[in-house]
């Protein structure tokens, strides 16, 4: 019995090359074999079918031949890569009319396997975003005003600028990543050898370490602290809304910190200020 590859992949026959991919994406996640409640065999259906329908010459001669088109149209598949199989290079190599978007593929493996392929000596390090609730007066929320509060959070160590270093330590080269700032690795999976490029987790993409760690944070750039952040209120902003504060999230070592936001609540009044009063009057009068 014919395969239906646009059965297999839950799309109509006139489904655009996006909608394939997402399909597909789905389906690949659902039935990987590395994953818990995985399928092999389900896995390499639905990668027959999207190799097929990916490609516009391909997908042609399945819609008027079936599955055995490859016995009439010249669908044979390349076996070059070791232990690809059941993947078709055919199309991307020396130019090949096949689209095939490789930020796509990247996506997949990352998933799977919890590497990268991409190049370049640092990957982009970002600390966490955090978020705090603050409550201000009906007073406040209507003039606007400056206040201060204190998280505890991750914070960059002032002693060694958040590097890790001793101050006047020098620098030697990475031993792990040879100074590259990642490293290469080798995973099997039932689609054979996968080589993937991470960042080094010794020296964090710097290609260096240093000779003598921070005694203040131990090495690490970073450690958690009470700091005190100042948080400007705009006049007139409503309860439930929030500031956004840039560079004030959780750090983290050789990467950028995240941002911090905080929810402003506004306290019902029981009685309204002489200020409060006097601005609300100069409103009615301009019609605001």
């Amino acid at each position: 019995m014919s395969k239906d590859y646009y059965n297999l992949l839950g799309v109509n026959k006139n489904a655009s090359k996006e909608e394939i991919k997402l399909a597909f994406r789905k389906l690949a996640h659902k039935y990987h074999p590395d994953k818990k409640d995985g399928d092999e065999a389900k896995f390499k259906e639905v990668n027959e079918a999207y190799q097929t329908l990916s490609d516009d010459k391909k997908r042609a001669q399945y819609d008027q031949f079936g599955a055995g088109y490859q016995n009439f149209g010249g669908g044979q598949q390349y076996q070059g890569g070791q232990g690809f199989g059941g993947f078709d290079f055919s199309g991307f190599q020396n130019g090949g009319g096949a689209e095939f978007d490789f930020g796509n593929l990247n996506d997949i493996f990352s998933d799977f396997f919890g590497g990268g392929m991409s190049g370049g000596r640092q990957e982009n390090r970002r600390g966490r975003d955090i978020s705090t609730e603050m409550q201000i007066s009906f007073t406040d929320a209507l003039l606007g005003v400056e206040k201060r509060i204190s998280i505890n959070k991750v914070s960059n160590c002032e002693i060694c600028n958040g590097n890790g270093a001793k101050p006047g330590s020098k620098m030697h080269t990475c031993k792990k990543c040879n100074g590259q700032g990642q490293v290469r690795e080798i995973k099997k999976s039932f689609l054979g050898s996968i080589s993937s490029v991470r960042l080094c987790d010794e020296c964090l993409g710097e290609g260096e370490i240093p000779e003598a760690k921070c005694d203040n944070c131990k090495g690490a750039g970073v450690f958690k602290k009470d700091t005190e952040i100042k948080v400007n209120i705009p006049s007139g902003i409503l309860s439930g809304e929030n500031i956004r504060i840039s560079s004030m999230g959780e750090a983290v070592k050789n990467g950028k910190t995240g941002d911090l936001y905080v929810n402003i609540k506004i306290k019902k009044p029981t009685k309204l200020s002489k200020k409060a009063i006097e601005l609300i009057e100069k409103l009615k009068e301009e019609g605001v």
